[in-house]
């Protein structure tokens, strides 16, 4: 089976000749980080317990600042926003590079009491905390026709 994906047998020299090389190291360095980073949204787990809903929203890097969660028409939409600036000098060459993204999911709140919900973000996960709200039983009704 592992035959079936091509696979290059590189020597050990080689790859020790590719990270001394400052100018390899600079390209696929930068490369690397940003194809890491586009392209991305976070991943959410929903769990549901006989009180609350909970969202765990994986966001590593992030600051509790770079987050904005916001409620509008039965939708919670947790949105982060990250910029950063990385320098890096050696001998004879200098690296500067700039990075930003946004991400941003959306969720739609049925049966949530939107006035209790509560957030809490710690070593790159957002945990939301949706209490659900007490159903009212529907009614039976006559309907009248006009």
């Amino acid at each position: 089976m592992f035959d079936l994906v091509p696979f290059r047998n590189r020597s050990r020299r080689d790859v020790a000749e590719r990270e001394e090389d400052p100018f390899n190291s600079l390209v696929s360095g930068f490369f690397d980080d940003v194809m890491d980073f586009a392209g991305r949204s976070f991943r959410a787990d929903i769990k549901e317990s006989d009180d609350e809903y909970t969202i765990e929203a994986e966001m590593p890097g992030m600051n509790k600042e770079d987050i904005n969660l916001e409620i509008n028409d039965d939708y919670l939409t947790i949105s982060a926003e990250h910029k950063e600036e990385k320098e890096e000098k050696k001998e004879n060459y200098i690296r500067r590079e700039r990075r930003a993204g946004r991400y941003s999911r959306s969720f739609y709140l049925e049966n949530v009491n939107q006035d209790d919900i509560k957030a809490e973000y710690e070593e790159g996960i957002l945990k939301v905390h949706l209490p659900k709200e007490e159903k009212t039983p529907v009614k039976k009704r006559t309907i009248d026709i006009e």
